[in-house]
């Protein structure tokens, strides 16, 4: 099980989300259309989460 806080990528940003690593990413990726406006997270963003992940 893992968590990943968004403000840790992108300041000020308070969403958390728990999960295997496939649901958090799939998490985020919706997160980040619906709530910053990216249509598609660039590769570098994917490994900037990735390194984010803790275990929860």
């Amino acid at each position: 099980m893992k968590k990943f806080r968004c403000g840790d990528v992108v300041p000020g940003c308070t969403r958390a989300f728990t999960g295997s690593t496939d649901e958090v990413l799939l998490a985020v990726a919706g997160h980040a259309r619906a709530d910053h406006g990216l249509a598609e997270l660039p590769a570098e963003l994917v490994e900037q989460v990735r390194g984010a992940l803790v275990d929860a």
